[in-house]
């Protein structure tokens, strides 16, 4: 089968498309014919090799933690699916292959794809709306009448969590820049700053009942000003290919994680503040109800750009560049 496979870590030139055996599936897996998967900024995160402490690949190694397909085969132990099932999924990052003609993935980590949503859409859904939901649900606890900030909400998380935040009734602002504010208000927001015009830690200072933080660093701090005393902040940002950078892989994730428990207690003894990170965890049933969400209307998945599998060092460049709206995929088949 095609793949795109990494023998190092490195730059987008690392990437090559490969002719590579086909996976075999596990008595708990599926064996999925790939239509088309995500590119999401964590895949170059690791192909760079700042995540390598965390994410330990045996390379040579396919990336790709979101995929769109159909069913090929079932494990001896799997009940649920067979083949011919359309499915999304996004595969744990030790077992990820979503870059690939065909990929082997859990069953459990598996969900029927929205009938209403072609490959493409649904390949864009499962790690963003399994991180808005962690956000929102999990650690944010939203419920109706609630402020709520969303960062980067022209972003692939951003954009699905607007439209879940206001499912759940919440109140929404969020950060863009000027050419996406009404690009981001027609996906629900109520409130659209531009971060290049506005302090929005001014103009919210004290209103936000949870902010989810997409960006981290320097707005990671300055939104602790703009959440009320007893609020949440929610990050999904650790900035740890800044601290992988200057201070090596292993060094680097104890530093991230020093500085991010220092900040969490900064933020509680300071302003009352409660923070927390969430990482994207694999779960079928939960992409099950965000299917049930989708094919409700009550959320829309956001393809900012399309390439041909061939072309994922392009994709990786766009993802890198900071400019991409909603997600970009990567057409398979």
């Amino acid at each position: 089968m095609k793949a795109v496979r990494i023998h190092e870590y490195g730059g987008d030139d690392v990437l090559r498309v490969e002719d590579v055996p086909e996976p075999t599936p596990g008595p708990d897996d599926v064996l999925v014919d790939v239509h088309a998967a995500a590119v999401n900024p964590v895949d170059w995160k690791i192909r760079s090799g700042s995540q390598r402490a965390v994410v330990r690949l045996r390379l040579p190694a396919i990336l790709g933690m979101d995929v769109s397909g159909v069913v090929a085969a079932a494990g001896d132990r799997v009940t649920q699916f067979r083949a011919g099932d359309e499915v999304f999924a996004s595969p744990h990052h030790r077992r990820q292959g979503g870059y690939a003609e065909r990929v082997a993935i859990r069953a459990a980590e598996c969900a029927r794809k929205p009938a209403n949503l072609t490959h493409v859409e649904a390949a864009a859904l499962p790690l963003a709306s399994l991180t808005a939901w962690g956000c929102l649900v999990d650690h944010g606890r939203v419920e109706p009448g609630q402020r709520v900030l969303i960062h980067a909400g022209a972003g692939g998380v951003g954009s699905v969590a607007i439209q879940l935040a206001k499912h759940l009734g919440a109140e929404v602002a969020t950060t863009c820049s000027a050419r996406n504010i009404d690009w981001v208000r027609s996906l629900g927001a109520d409130r659209a700053i531009d971060y290049g015009a506005e302090d929005f830690a001014a103009v919210l200072a004290g209103e936000i009942d949870v902010a989810v933080d997409a960006v981290g660093g320097d707005v990671a701090r300055r939104t602790v000003r703009a959440v009320r005393r007893g609020g949440r902040l929610v990050t999904i940002q650790t900035d740890l290919p800044a601290h992988v950078a200057r201070f090596g892989p292993r060094l680097g994730v104890a530093v991230a994680a020093a500085r991010l428990v220092g900040f969490a207690v900064r933020a509680r003894v300071a302003r009352g503040v409660r923070v927390s990170l969430v990482v994207r965890r694999p779960d079928g049933r939960r992409l099950a109800r965000i299917a049930e969400l989708c094919e409700a209307g009550a959320l829309r998945p956001v393809v900012g750009a399309e390439f041909p599998l061939d072309d994922v060092a392009a994709a990786h460049r766009l993802s890198e560049s900071g400019h991409a709206r909603g997600k970009i995929v990567l057409r398979v088949r």
